[in-house]
């Protein structure tokens, strides 16, 4: 399994975290894998070190796999969390109050946004 953790609004708008398991089967040789999730675009993103972004929706529902780095996501109701490079994202508050989002480490960090 490969360990995603989902944001996502709810019905009152606030945003909130939400750990999943993706399932894997075994494909022999060549590994386990997923099954397939249809995706529209990828998105390759760089920010500066000192990226601090207030309170903002996702733009669209989308993975974002984080490569390097380290940020700080916080819901609207004030939980917060950390996630580093090779942690895998499912944001899906596109509507509502939004998370703040920031870097915690002094570099440029790079990620993946693949939208759904």
């Amino acid at each position: 399994m490969i360990r995603i953790t989902r944001v996502y609004s709810d019905k009152s708008g606030e945003s909130h975290f939400e750990d999943i398991d993706m399932p894997l089967k075994n494909d022999g040789e060549i590994g386990f894998l997923s099954d397939k999730i249809p995706t529209k675009d990828i998105i390759f993103r760089t920010v500066k070190p000192d990226y601090d972004y207030d309170f903002h929706n996702a733009p669209q529902k989308q993975y974002i796999i984080l490569l390097d780095g380290e940020i700080e996501i916080e819901t609207s109701l004030g939980e917060k969390r950390t996630f580093k490079g090779g942690d895998i994202l499912l944001m899906e508050d596109t509507e509502g109050k939004g998370h703040k989002t920031r870097n915690l480490q002094n570099i440029e960090r790079r990620s993946i946004f693949i939208t759904l």
